[in-house]
């Protein structure tokens, strides 16, 4: 299994922030993935669950990880399986207890075959369960049947915990901070990601399929230690790129069309997440290069807002006034624009917010609102900008020069201590950038 770039003092300063924030009496219960069919005899890839690998860096299945603060004989617990010769023929080498003490820091492991023995035996005494409740049914059922093996004891003199604390506000709030370690590894993945992006750019024929680009991209994500995206690459040529997650990416790319491919990699855990939109013969025609500059206007102004301090609806809101004004501009919108955008006529080309968090997930954890008011930007967190425009090819309220044309720009935006950082800023996405790559593809 893959051992982390990160040193094991990162994940055991995760765990120390974590456990401080627990309430007084609190043991934290985090489970990590199994591995899951995708059909007869065949698993999907394994891919460890994000909460279980932040806190321990372990990439293996079928894992439970037990923080018990304060514990004299120690606070980090981890159930894992077996070491077990025959196993390991087929399907490669485990870690075991004694390595998962020896390797990843913990104080205590047992094997995962043991765990209904013992961890309830360690849940005594302890007056709270923290854990994400309702994040998997079967989990929650193994938990529930814990608590009561503990209740069952209390004539023996156990105390069972008395109450089940969500973990997920503290635990996300954690994870929606990156250090520099994270950053390292997300500044990796942008640039892999971008190089990616190019390199469709420069493969980029009428006549090839898409899912020949989305080849393209896998390719490079695979020859730089990225073995799998880090989410179902897009590729949508003409019409295809109108609609917002289409992953089929079978069509055939036609000269005078665009084509939008929103694809990135994992690196290490750490997702790198990039739209761009180019000509499929090189060239944008005069409404492609119209919308797609407002949307680059749009997304540059947007960048240029990302601050320490900036609410984080702030920086959605001047996407939609900015491209609301420039539709009316264009004519495909009419009317004022403050009265189209409190009408929400926009949502006829622009439905989707600007953007999200990112890290471990592509659609990383951690609240946007706080205390019902939107939050404010601050130095560590990591989201994407992403205006689009997309007219749909049915949408006969425009003129058909318009129709069929979808534009989605991304990248992804570190907020720094006095601005911010564009992870992904190796991507081209100016006009003359795009254009005068493609041309000199073409003739090489």
């Amino acid at each position: 299994m893959m051992k982390s770039r990160l040193p094991q003092s990162e994940f055991a300063a995760r765990r120390a922030h974590l456990m401080a924030q627990l309430p007084a009496g609190g043991v934290a219960i985090v489970p990590g993935a199994r591995m899951q069919n995708r059909n007869r005899d065949v698993e999907y890839p394994f891919r460890q669950d994000s909460d279980f690998y932040y806190l321990t860096g372990f990439n293996e299945p079928d894992a439970v990880l037990l923080l018990l603060p304060g514990r004299s004989d120690g606070e980090m617990v981890l159930f894992c399986q077996g070491r077990d010769a025959e196993m390991e023929i087929w399907h490669g080498y485990r870690t075991g207890p004694e390595g998962v003490v020896q390797h990843y820091g913990a104080d205590e492991a047992h094997a995962v075959a043991d765990i209904d023995q013992r961890l309830p035996e360690l849940l005594d005494g302890h007056r709270s369960i923290c854990y994400s409740i309702g994040t998997d049914d079967a989990f929650d059922g193994r938990v529930r049947q814990w608590l009561k093996t503990v209740r069952s004891r209390s004539r023996q003199g156990a105390v069972a915990p008395v109450e089940l604390v969500m973990l997920d506000p503290l635990l996300h709030e954690l994870r929606l901070f990156k250090s520099e370690a994270e950053i390292g590894l997300m500044r990796e993945a942008g640039t892999i990601s971008a190089q990616a992006h190019e390199r469709a750019m420069q493969r980029c024929r009428p006549g090839l399929f898409e899912y020949q680009l989305e080849a393209e991209i896998s390719h490079h994500f695979a020859m730089h230690g990225c073995h799998l995206p880090a989410y179902s690459s897009i590729v949508g040529g003409g019409a295809n790129g109108c609609i917002l997650h289409y992953t089929e990416n079978r069509d055939a790319l036609r000269a005078g069309d665009l084509v939008l491919i929103d694809a990135g990699c994992e690196l290490e855990y750490y997702a790198g997440d990039i739209t761009r939109t180019f000509p499929v013969d090189g060239r944008f025609g005069p409404e492609q290069k119209q919308l797609y500059e407002l949307v680059l206007r749009t997304q540059l102004a947007c960048i240029e807002l990302v601050r320490p301090g900036v609410l984080w609806n702030e920086v959605h809101d001047l996407s939609v006034q900015m491209l609301t004004a420039g539709l009316v501009e264009l004519g495909l919108l009419e009317g004022d624009v403050d009265t189209l955008i409190e009408a929400g006529a926009y949502r006829e080309f622009y439905m989707h917010r600007l953007g999200h968090w990112l890290g471990m997930d592509v659609h990383d954890v951690g609240d946007y609102r706080v205390a019902g008011e939107w939050r404010p930007l601050q130095p560590g967190m990591v989201m994407t900008v992403e205006p689009g425009l997309y007219v749909s090819p049915h949408n006969e309220r425009v003129e058909p020069r318009w129709r069929g044309i979808g534009i989605r720009i991304e990248d992804d935006v570190l907020v720094t201590e006095t601005g911010c950082e564009v992870l992904s800023a190796a991507a081209p996405k100016s006009v003359a950038e795009i254009e005068q790559l493609m041309a000199r593809a073409q003739q090489s």
